[in-house]
């Protein structure tokens, strides 16, 4: 019986711990080109495959086209955000080539706690 409830114990406790890192702030500062961070601020190409460590992170493959809104800074300068069709999410500036500029003036803000939950559909995902 103890075994049993040290068992679920520990899948609370690993499940806790997951939801804590995927919910965590990557950085509390992003550039975009606007206040809003709703322009796209240029078009890039995939250079190659990725697939993200969780749900906040845009997969893709070579060739495929991604819209850039925004960009974090100051503590993450590596990871950008982007669209590709419906999918939106975080991925590594180094896994793409920039094919056309969009703004040249860009805009810091802060991050907002939405920006690092999972968005599925139309909805947030709080996991």
């Amino acid at each position: 019986m103890s075994r049993i409830l040290d068992r679920r114990i520990l899948l609370l406790v690993v499940s806790f711990l997951t939801s804590l890192q995927s919910s965590k702030v990557l950085s509390e500062w992003k550039k975009c080109g606007d206040r809003e961070c709703e322009t796209a601020m240029s078009r890039v190409q995939a250079t190659t495959d990725y697939v993200g460590p969780d749900c906040r992170y845009l997969n893709f493959k070579t060739g495929e086209e991604i819209m850039v809104y925004s960009k974090l800074s100051r503590k993450n300068e590596n990871l950008w955000t982007g669209s590709k069709g419906k999918d939106f999410g975080y991925f590594p500036k180094d896994a793409v080539k920039v094919e056309e500029v969009f703004i040249v003036e860009e805009v810091e803000v802060l991050t907002k706690e939405t920006d690092f939950l999972c968005l599925h559909g139309d909805k947030y995902a709080f996991e």
